[in-house]
């Protein structure tokens, strides 16, 4: 009898054991598939093409942007830079190549991107006869911001990028720096992983610009990804931890700024940029 038991008791126990390690296996199963979730990059781009009929508007690039990285993308005017912008944010399909954002590719998980990024276009678009206020709440109902945390967060944008005073007039009365103010917040107001600003700055007096400076610098430090296209080389020394340099479609430099100073032998970017294209930069705009 106490042979019996004490084989039932060890074959309850191996049981017991068994399970143990079936639950243990399932976390550590469950817990790699979720790292694998986690994006080693936020922006990943391989040889990708653009071609409009005989144009190639951005040729075989190919680069990579991590997380809380803010990355300049710079070249003179129809370089690709806003193509690239279009193609990351799901406007534009590529002709050949791929590119993802947090691992969702822009073509086959177009929603997906979509949910997670936040845009400001080089061209803004806002309805005129809406207040400042009322197109950022538009925006953000669209993202489906609860109402709660829709208010609280207008009101605190405004004020860090300095339009609480001018916020309940109609857009349609704004200045050009003005509604790219309102364009940027449009951007953010869904509190996006990853941030495309085409030129936010344009158009903006020195005050303004530097608010929307402190106002990136700031979704930086909270571990958003962004890519600035800017015109304003003491803009992208400023802000941005690397820089890439388009030309004809063609990456051609990459670097932080003051690498890229240091290895073309350049007092400032601009002097890099000419120096790399010929062009000052203000003359391909």
């Amino acid at each position: 009898m106490h042979e019996e038991y004490t084989k039932s008791e060890f074959a309850a126990q191996t049981a017991l054991t068994d399970k143990k390690n079936l639950g243990i296996i399932y976390v550590l199963c469950v817990c790699l598939s979720m790292s694998n979730t986690i994006s080693k990059h936020a922006i990943k781009i391989e040889n990708l093409t653009k071609r409009f009929e005989k144009v190639t508007a951005v040729d075989d690039l190919s680069l990579e942007i991590g997380w809380g990285e803010l990355f300049g993308l710079l070249g003179p005017n129809g370089a690709g830079k806003t193509t690239v912008i279009n193609i990351l944010s799901t406007l534009l399909e590529p002709t050949n190549g791929v590119a993802a954002v947090a691992d969702h590719d822009v073509v086959f998980g177009a929603d997906e991107v979509r949910k997670i990024i936040g845009v400001c276009p080089q061209e803004p678009a806002f309805y005129q006869h809406l207040t400042g206020r009322e197109n950022i709440e538009l925006m953000g109902d669209l993202h489906e911001v609860p109402k709660d945390v829709l208010k609280d967060r207008v009101e605190t944008m405004l004020k860090k990028i300095g339009l609480e005073d001018d916020a309940d007039r109609r857009a349609g009365q704004y200045s050009g720096g003005m509604i790219r103010r309102v364009s940027t917040l449009m951007a953010l107001i869904s509190d996006p992983k990853v941030a495309l600003l085409d030129e936010p700055t344009v158009a903006m007096d020195p005050v303004s610009r530097r608010a929307v400076w402190d106002f990136i610098r700031e979704l930086k430090s909270n571990g958003k990804s962004i890519i600035l296209t800017t015109h304003y080389m003491e803009e992208a020394e400023e802000l941005c931890d690397r820089v890439g340099i388009i030309d004809q479609g063609k990456l051609i430099a990459l670097g932080s700024p003051k690498e890229l100073m240091e290895e073309h032998h350049a007092e400032d970017l601009e002097e890099v940029f000419i120096k790399l294209t010929g062009k000052k930069l203000r003359e391909g705009f």
